[in-house]
């Protein structure tokens, strides 16, 4: 079930926000929700990503690495 909410913004914001989603064949509505979304989802992944960073905690390159080593390919 969708659910109406009230936002504010600059009417300049809103007017290019709009011209935007036009352009992309879409609606401020839909770009909204899609946002919405992303920012629910988001403190996960972070979460995420500092459990994975705190497992390769115990990774040390032993030496410091010189700008041409870091660089090579």
């Amino acid at each position: 079930m969708l659910k109406n909410i009230t936002l504010s913004a600059e009417e300049s914001l809103i007017h290019r926000a709009r011209a935007r989603a036009e352009e992309e064949q879409t609606t401020l509505n839909a770009e909204f929700r899609a946002w919405l979304v992303q920012y629910v989802e988001r403190p996960q992944s972070a979460a995420a990503y500092l459990a994975f960073m705190n497992e390769l905690d115990y990774a040390e390159p032993g030496r410091s690495f010189s700008r041409d080593e870091m660089n090579e390919r």
